[in-house]
């Protein structure tokens, strides 16, 4: 899978995109919805893995804008976030999500298998 990585915090960024390279997957990363949104317009990609809680562009908002893109009809937008209230699931939903992952119940191994799930389901 070609992965582009969308979370504001340094550090669960880089986390997160050791375990998919170890995994075998190709990963581009972004540190906010501005710069996610400008590399949708240089290439296409499998999976979009976002945050809800970042600045500049919050997660839905994010979501609305990318779908909008010529390139991204069959990529898949997993948010993966500890928002993990059923109003946030429900507006990631409505906003285009195709799965919600919470951070702190699932180890980063665990998030890589759930994602190659919602990739290959």
């Amino acid at each position: 899978m070609k992965i582009l990585l969308l979370d504001d915090d340094l550090f669960l960024r880089d986390m997160y995109a050791t375990k998919f390279k170890e995994g075998g997957h190709e990963v581009v990363v972004a540190e906010d919805g501005k710069a996610a949104l400008a590399k949708l317009e240089e290439e296409a990609f499998d999976v979009v893995m976002l945050d809800m809680v970042m600045p500049l562009m919050n997660g839905v908002d994010f979501l609305k804008e990318a779908k909008q893109k010529s390139n991204t009809g069959k990529t898949k937008f997993i948010v993966l976030s500890n928002q993990g209230e059923e109003s946030d699931k429900v507006a990631a939903r409505e906003a285009g999500a195709d799965g919600y992952i919470i951070k702190a119940e699932s180890i980063p191994s665990d998030v890589v298998k759930k994602v190659e799930g919602f990739f290959n389901g």
